[in-house]
């Protein structure tokens, strides 16, 4: 853990940082306060990762999204806000494709490709049609926040942000969304 660097924490405040960061911009101020948690930012990733350099990695590209995100966002306790940041950011990473396996197909396996294929199309559209007919039995709340997550891929800060819903009825609403989806498509 060569790469990161301890400073002292004594000084200004982590809110005093934020908003001399939100009112010059300056990146040193964010870097300061930055690596007063890379260590917790670090422990975070390579909790879900299990591998250093690409948790390294993360750190890094964290502080590039800290950039943007702490001028959106009104921060009252920072440590817990980036353990939060790098939690979604890391279990987004998780869930993007090239973290699925894949293993090779062999057309040779298989009798009436056209017919298969169709039949696979044909079940994935009455998978579809069973999801939006049970995403009408959701409540409100629930079809908003699971649309968010699932379909456009919002994390669970920037839904609380964009419905004004608190943290944790957001994790609620997904949850029980996902749950209730669940049954219904069984039920169907």
């Amino acid at each position: 853990m060569n790469f990161i660097k301890n400073i002292s924490t004594a000084g200004n405040t982590d809110l005093e940082m934020i908003a001399l960061y939100k009112q010059t911009k300056d990146m040193r101020v964010l870097s300061d306060l930055y690596q007063r948690y890379m260590e917790l930012v670090y422990g975070v990733c390579l909790k879900y990762f299990k591998d250093s350099e690409r948790s390294k990695d993360a750190v890094m590209s964290i502080f590039e999204a800290l950039v943007e995100k702490l001028k959106l966002h009104e921060v009252n306790n920072f440590k817990s806000w980036l353990h939060t940041l790098t939690r979604n950011y890391c279990l987004m990473q998780l869930r993007t494709p090239r973290n699925l396996k894949t293993t090779e197909f062999n057309p040779d396996y298989m009798h009436l490709e056209e017919t298969v294929h169709l039949n696979g199309v044909l079940e994935k559209e009455e998978q579809f049609v069973k999801l939006e007919k049970c995403m009408q039995t959701l409540s409100e709340e629930q079809k908003k926040t699971v649309e968010l997550f699932y379909l456009q891929q919002k994390c669970y800060d920037e839904i609380a942000e964009i419905t004004g819903y608190e943290w944790n009825k957001v994790r609620s609403y997904i949850q029980n969304g996902r749950r209730n989806l669940k049954n219904c498509m069984e039920e169907e």
